[in-house]
């Protein structure tokens, strides 16, 4: 709290909505929401004045968005097609990649000594939760052409996300199989993250963890788990 009052002590609320507006390419209009979205539980733990409640309706909206994107995009291509390409487009590393691209961490308001956060997955979150606030601000129908405006055209390169393995746990267990080694997806630690589940699991190699994923469900968590192993054999 003493940080985000030290912030805009500092610096006029109205400049700092000005970054925000030149930052995302929209003129806000309910100016709270978007200091919310852009306040990580480090600095405001009430959960009405921190970012958790609109990054989980943020999540939700987006996720909506890119399937309606998807659905008209690929109009003779299989649910199962789908629902992978949305998962590539929204997944964690996906979204953190993503904001940090757009400028989002010259805005998000968190604890900076806490050095644990420079390398997390809180822009990501935070997107998210943007998401949610614009959707708040604006409705449905705007955000929409924000989000494929601001976010999927310019950041999400569908067609190279497309030519991405379909399924990176398949690839990794055929890998595994070949070269005879034993894998497994294992749940390292689930917890109650604000209002929301949190998952974090290990891929294990022959008893050892070669990697780690984090993720509000068990597939989302063990996608990024994959993906990190993937990277670190150079499959």
């Amino acid at each position: 709290m003493q940080f985000v009052r030290k912030f805009f002590n500092t610096t006029k609320k109205t400049d700092f909505i000005k970054q925000v507006e030149n930052t995302l390419g929209i003129k806000p209009t309910k100016s709270i929401l978007y200091i919310t979205a852009l306040s990580h539980r480090s600095i405001k733990e009430n959960s009405d004045e921190n970012n958790e409640r609109l990054e989980y309706l943020g999540d939700a909206i987006l996720s909506s968005i890119v399937a309606d994107y998807l659905f008209k995009r690929y109009p003779y291509k299989e649910e199962g097609f789908l629902t992978e390409m949305r998962s590539k487009m929204v997944n964690r590393n996906q979204l953190n990649e993503v904001a940090l691209k757009m400028g989002l961490k010259k805005l998000i308001l968190y604890n900076k000594l806490d050095n644990s956060l420079r390398n997390s997955q809180i822009f990501g979150n935070t997107l998210e939760a943007i998401v949610g606030a614009v959707y708040l601000d604006k409705g449905y129908k705007k955000t929409q052409q924000w989000v494929l405006k601001q976010i999927v055209i310019p950041h999400m390169f569908v067609d190279d996300l497309e030519a991405i393995d379909i399924n990176l746990k398949n690839k990794l267990i055929a890998w595994a199989n070949k070269n005879g080694k034993t894998l497994s997806f294992d749940v390292a630690e689930e917890k109650l993250s604000g209002n929301r589940r949190t998952f974090i699991i290990n891929t294990v190699i022959d008893g050892e963890v070669l990697s780690q994923g984090k993720g509000f469900n068990k597939k989302d968590a063990s996608h990024t788990a994959a993906q990190q192993a993937i990277e670190k054999l150079n499959l």
